[in-house]
Parts: C-alpha cells; structure tokens; sequence
C-alpha cells in the first residue's frame, strides 16, 4: 500500500507543479501584455524560461524550507496525508482558475495537509509534528504581511518613478518603461521560480523519507528537475483566465506604474527567498503590487469590489483546503 501511495503522491506533486505554472503564468505576463510590452507568445516563452531557471537554482533553498515544516509520519499514514493535501489543493486551483481568481498555491498546500491532519486525529492516527509553526510561518505571517508591504511598496515606488518622467513626453515615457517592464516581467518568473519550484520539490523529499527511500540530506537530482520541467510545461500551457482578471478586469495601469509592480513584487520575492528563506505567495505579492502601484493615479483604475472577492478568496484558500484535505484523507484511511 505504502508502494502505490508514493506512486499517488509524486503523480499529485506533479500535478500540483503543471497548475502551479499553469495558473501562476498570470503573475508574470498579465500586466506586460495589457500595456503591450510584450506579445502574449513572447510573454509567456518568457515566463517559461525564467520559471524552469528560477526552479532550478531553488534547490539551494529547499533544505531551509525543509527545516521550517512539520515532521511526517513515516509510511502510509504520512503518505496519506501528502496525498490528500495535494489532491485538495490541486481541485482548489482548478476551481480558482475557472473563477478567474487568483489564489496561493502555497496556501491551499498547507491547508490541505492540515486538514488531512485534523482527519488523521478524528481518526486517532499518527499527527504532524510542528504543524503549529508551520501554519504560522507558511501561511499566517504570510498573508498578513505579504500583501500589505507589496500594496504599500509600490503605491509609495510611483512616486519617484512619475518624478523621473515630469519632463518627457508620454510616448518616449510609455516606450522606455515598456522596454522596463520587459526585463521586470522576466525577474518576476524568476522570482516565481525561486519560490514555488522549493515547494513541490519538498513535498516529494518528504515523500521519499516517508516511504524510507530517502534519509541523508542529499536530494536526488530527477527531483527539482522534474519540478522545474512541469512547473515551466504549466507556464507555456496558460492560464489565461487569471491573467485576464489581473490585466482588465481589476485594475487599469499604464506601462511605467505595471514596471514598478513587477520591480517591488521581484525584489520581495528575492528578498524572501534569498536572504530570509521566508515562502512568499507570488500570487499575493503580484497581485497587492498591481493594486497598490494602480491606486497611486488621478482615475479610479480599481475595481474594488472585485478586489475584496480575491481578498475573499485568498482568506478563504487555506480554510476550504483544509476542509478538502480532511474528507479526502477520511475517504482513503479505509485503505490504510
């Protein structure tokens, strides 16, 4: 049973990478390709690139990530609740996508392992050890501080970017910070990278200790590869749905406050990533960053009741999750 339950959980893990890809695509070309920086085949070749980059080189942090989760029960149990948190979280993702919404991946992972935990104590299974402090870290501190400090960064980064452009004409202004958001549309596929490539790569650790093929600190080298191929597979596939909400629907921005979104959400990304090994939400980031930088004009360019619906969903993401990944693992502990 432990046997076909890996198989199950590396088949979620996967994907979970091709959504995560699939819907996130959004994060790095939906503005550029409203301000008509870049075409949406370029754009999205692009995001490709840099995502399987970026996932690539987050191996390096995936050890540090691996020290802030919880410890997994080891066999089947443990392998039960991976797949129940993936399985919750990847039907979540869809159900966003079709929405139009964007949401954190991340979030609806631990959410949904959480919840397959709180199925395992109904059940008087095996626990999560250190659960608490993941939730903390990985979702709690997260969405509280993410999203305002992107929101506030760029709304105040407008500023110094419309005193640089007071003299010119606004067609040299447009072209030179089309030219910008170009390269600031690579670095947040990068970012993103960095970020969301650690997170399937960890999963699938833990389910190699779990199935007691894996206990030294080495990680197998198919690993973040196969992360990386399916998280940058998901990003050419696109997720158009999203990237519509993001570029047309909840804001209106010109090309130099979408440069300084995408330059304040990858430097938050890098930040976090780099030197804090703190998981940040690409979503929640990119997002407040839009928001926060279209705010900062003279025209009403939000549409804030769309904006409280994703602000909704994103309090919503780890509480459905949970819910999911509780009657998921109900459903299979049966078997076990």
């Amino acid at each position: 049973m432990a046997g076909f339950l890996l198989v199950a959980v590396c088949l979620l893990a996967a994907a979970f990478a091709f959504l995560n890809g699939f819907r996130d695509v959004s994060s790095a070309v939906a503005v550029a390709v409203r301000t008509r920086s870049l075409t949406p085949t370029v754009a999205v070749v692009l995001a490709g690139l840099f995502n399987l980059v970026g996932a690539l080189l987050s191996v390096s942090f995936t050890v540090a990530l691996g020290r802030e989760l919880f410890t997994l029960p080891p066999g089947g149990p443990g392998l039960a609740l991976l797949a129940a948190g993936l399985a919750a979280a990847c039907i979540w993702g869809l159900y966003q996508w079709w929405r139009g919404y964007p949401s954190s991946s991340t979030h609806a992972l631990i959410g949904g392992i959480a919840g397959a935990a709180a199925g395992s104590f109904l059940k008087g299974g095996p626990q999560l050890v250190g659960l608490d402090s993941t939730l903390l870290w990985l979702v709690l501190l997260p969405l509280l501080i993410s999203p305002v400090l992107a929101f506030g960064l760029s709304f105040l980064s407008v500023y110094p970017a419309v005193w640089t452009a007071r003299h010119s004409q606004p067609n040299f202004v447009n072209r030179r910070f089309r030219r910008g958001q170009s390269v600031a549309s690579a670095a947040v596929a990068f970012g993103h990278g960095l970020q969301d490539g650690q997170r399937t790569t960890t999963v699938i650790l833990l389910a190699l200790g779990a199935a007691g093929l894996r206990t030294g600190p080495d990680i197998p080298l198919w690993v973040p590869i196969l992360t990386a191929l399916l998280l940058a597979a998901g990003t050419l596939a696109g997720g158009w749905r999203i990237s519509h909400t993001l570029g047309s629907r909840l804001v209106r921005i010109d090309p130099m406050r979408g440069m300084v979104a995408q330059l304040v959400s990858s430097a938050l990304l890098f930040l976090g990533a780099i030197a804090l090994h703190l998981p940040l939400s690409t979503t929640h980031t990119v997002t407040a960053a839009i928001v926060g930088a279209g705010t900062n004009q003279r025209i009403a360019a939000t549409n804030g009741r769309l904006w409280l619906r994703i602000l909704g969903a994103w309090i919503a993401t780890p509480i459905a999750c949970a819910v999911l990944g509780a009657i998921l693992f109900l459903a299979v502990s049966p078997l076990l």
